[in-house]
């Protein structure tokens, strides 16, 4: 090889480099550039929908586009799950999901989804306790009557839920193995019913989030036995723990969290994370919270990716024992 074609191969070589790098070093595009959709499987006006419009519209302010919430309610939030999956995984479509998130993958069968396969974790949210509330004249005054009422006589003692699968329901029981009890379910579709006849006598026992429970015990028609949080709630102070009323290291709460398509970019996904964190520890944020009984939780992506997995597996477990059934 003669001395000039060297020459000519390192000038091409020392060209192509430069020209690599540059294309290399192009900044990323601007994120975002047109508003983000929130996906929501419940219907307008619950809690997971103020949530998301709480933390929306912080978000909103701090990275200057909108934040729209898309309600898409029904299959016990499959709907919405699926639609997410679907969506261009660009960071213009999230999800605020709860625990169907991980539950209805063993509810549903053939599963409907892998939520550790479809989707990416973005961060985690919040909790708002379940809470097992009485009707006030049922003469169960606290939660070692009700367990002894139902071992006197087992599968006599009703409660009701929003529904077969619902976090109340599969969190009733896990309690009632653990307290070694026998309820009988009564499945509604939604906490609102499901309270209404018990206010009205026709069953002793509900179980719902502490949010939906608030004001009728405000009213005295509700009385609440147990929050089944590590700690009490802030909406009902003087009422113990599921821990503080003997099974210590059990908890049962709805818990919020986004998610996004599996491929969404990694450094998308981590700024909508630290956009997240960031709103949580606003004061409005926090406030809204606490105002739906419920408290703010810190924590990376992979926290969150954690606990969809031991939840997955928590529900798997009870689902196969209790043969539940999606309604």
């Amino acid at each position: 090889m003669s001395l000039a074609t060297k020459v000519l191969k390192v000038a091409l070589f020392a060209v192509f480099s430069v020209t690599l790098g540059a294309a290399t070093a192009q900044p990323q595009p601007a994120y975002p550039t047109k508003p983000v959709k929130i996906v929501v499987g419940y219907a307008a006006g619950g809690a997971v929908d103020v949530v998301a419009r709480t933390v929306g519209q912080s978000m909103a302010g701090s990275m200057g586009q909108a934040f729209i919430v898309e309600n898409k309610p029904g299959a016990g939030t499959n709907i919405a799950v699926r639609s997410v999956i679907d969506a261009a995984p660009d960071g213009y479509t999230l999800m605020l999901a709860a625990n169907a998130l991980a539950a209805n993958m063993a509810l549903y069968q053939p599963a409907p989804f892998d939520a550790e396969r479809d989707l990416v974790p973005v961060s985690l949210v919040g909790r708002v306790p379940v809470v097992i509330a009485v009707n006030a004249q049922a003469g169960l005054p606290n939660l070692a009557k009700l367990i002894e009422a139902a071992k006197a006589k087992p599968g006599t003692v009703s409660f009701a839920t929003p529904g077969n699968g619902s976090t109340p329901h599969l969190a009733v029981e896990l309690f009632a193995r653990a307290a070694g009890i026998k309820l009988m379910h009564v499945p509604y579709r939604g906490g609102a019913p499901a309270i209404t006849d018990v206010i009205g006598g026709q069953l002793p026992l509900v179980a719902v989030n502490a949010l939906e429970a608030a004001p009728h015990v405000k009213s005295g028609k509700l009385k609440v036995l147990a929050v089944m949080s590590p700690t009490r709630s802030s909406i009902f102070p003087d009422v113990p723990t599921i821990a503080e009323s003997g099974f210590a290291g059990f908890e049962a709460s709805v818990w919020y969290g986004f998610v996004a398509p599996a491929a969404t970019p990694k450094p998308i996904v981590a700024r909508l994370h630290a956009e997240v964190q960031k709103a949580l520890q606003t004061n409005e944020v926090r406030e809204r919270m606490s105002a739906v009984g419920g408290e703010v939780i810190l924590g990376s992506a992979e926290q969150f990716g954690a606990l969809i997995r031991s939840e997955r597996q928590r529900y798997e477990k009870l689902v196969r024992e209790a043969n539940i059934k999606p309604d």
